[in-house]
């Protein structure tokens, strides 16, 4: 009679776990071209299959910085209840964009951060990216950046002057932030970080930039047990031969899933692991929007997303 309480109970708590992952839907959102129309939006209820929202029109058209541009758009629900979003205003500008929204539809004024004003020699701010911080009940904003002459010995080892560290602030209410400071450098240029957290641990995807003397522009996985500080040496490459930038992860069933623009392809890949150590390659089982670029994975419930996009 135990045994069969057991697994009656196993029963109902994956019965249970299938209806959670059931209600979940995977919002996914990119630009595409060089940003100047904005915001656009995919879902998919099973993270492979991504289709356009909104026949692929902008949700939101970028107004702030000199150039108008919406690239790298990254989203996240915040402890507040609302959609917080950062992206890259520009190729070259010292802060990016900020707005938020109850419903992914109705934005907030969309303002500009100035996040590396204070550093003089800046070339530009790439990237951003937001995860929050419950132990401290605040939220990181992160991104790449060049300061010409602060990391000389690899100087020589990107695209044109750019030698990205990866740098963050924090806030509680996106109105005081915290003096930006230097996230992650392993003395190697490093761009599209992204954080998640996973139990006690914080896991940072990044993109190894270095094109000089020999070409990475892989992704790689670094770890730590604090959100802001002490990451590690990043791993080996989980991507395959081939140039790979902004992933964005997210976990499914157990299961990590990270996404990349294959941006020399012109198409999205996808690896996937259950440990963070052996990673398959799922690029030929994923699909998104033509023409997607550096984008954002979250998740909403089926609830939210008939009230949000059914009408």
């Amino acid at each position: 009679m135990k045994q069969l309480v057991i697994f009656c109970n196993i029963i109902v708590l994956s019965i249970s776990f299938a209806k959670a992952q059931d209600n979940e839907v995977y919002i996914f959102s990119y630009f595409k071209h060089n940003g100047e129309d904005g915001l656009h939006l995919a879902y998919s209820k099973d993270g492979y299959r991504f289709t356009a929202l909104s026949k692929d029109s902008s949700f939101l058209r970028p107004r702030v910085s000199k150039d108008k541009l919406m690239r790298d758009p990254c989203i996240i629900r915040g402890a507040d209840g609302l959609f917080h979003m950062v992206w890259t205003v520009s190729w070259g500008d010292k802060g990016i964009g900020y707005a938020s929204s109850p419903d992914l539809l109705h934005w907030s004024e969309q303002r500009y951060l100035p996040v590396m004003q204070p550093e003089p020699g800046a070339l530009n701010c790439w990237a951003p990216e937001i995860t929050y911080d419950a132990k401290h009940k605040q939220y990181m904003i992160y991104w790449a950046s060049t300061v010409p002459g602060r990391f000389a010995a690899t100087d020589s080892s990107g695209d044109e002057n750019y030698n990205h560290r990866i740098y963050y602030t924090t806030t509680k209410d996106f109105i005081e932030f915290s003096p930006s400071k230097i996230l992650y450098d392993k003395g190697f240029n490093v761009i599209d970080a992204t954080v998640q957290q996973s139990g006690k641990k914080y896991i940072m995807f990044l993109k190894d930039e270095t094109k000089r003397p020999t070409p990475q522009k892989n992704i790689r996985i670094a770890l730590s047990n604090k959100i802001s500080s002490g990451y590690s040496a990043p791993s080996k490459s989980i991507t395959g031969n081939y140039w790979a930038e902004g992933p964005t992860a997210v976990k499914i069933k157990g299961q990590w899933i990270v996404y990349f623009d294959k941006y020399t392809h012109h198409r999205y890949g996808a690896v996937i692991s259950s440990n963070l150590e052996h990673w398959t390659d799922i690029s030929d089982k994923i699909s998104f929007p033509e023409g997607a670029r550096h984008g954002t994975v979250f998740v909403i419930t089926q609830k939210e997303f008939e009230s949000f996009f059914v009408r």
